[in-house]
């Protein structure tokens, strides 16, 4: 086995870990809003969202740290390396967008929640 292949094989193993965290987070946020429904009556679908967008922020980060390895290590073309700032700026701009879903503001800016704890 050489360098490349090595990498190659990492890379897809932690692309796979994104893809996996995805699927069972999703699976796992869908029961727990079930069993809110089904124990309470109603489910909090604004949790549901806030958790949701959180495993789906987790796996895309991992999906970007794969793409770099295959990407620096596995295919260093030129090509390849639009490609990869091409995907990372999707990701990245749906990375903030999930997070001004989830907290409400811009990262940058101080949480709702966090404005009374400053007065």
């Amino acid at each position: 086995m050489d360098f490349e292949s090595v990498f190659a094989g990492v890379a897809r193993v932690i692309e796979g870990s994104g893809v996996v965290i995805m699927a069972v987070g999703l699976a796992a946020v869908l029961i727990r809003y079930a069993y809110d429904v089904i124990r309470k009556g109603a489910g909090s679908y604004n949790q549901l969202r806030v958790d949701l967008g959180r495993v789906i922020l987790l796996g895309l980060e991992i999906l970007i740290v794969g793409d770099i390895i295959r990407t620096i290590i596995v295919e260093t073309s030129l090509e390849s390396v639009l490609v990869l700032g091409l995907i990372v700026v999707i990701r990245v701009v749906l990375s903030f967008a999930l997070e001004v879903e989830i907290s409400g503001s811009w990262p940058w800016q101080q949480r709702r929640g966090d404005q009374s704890d400053a007065a």
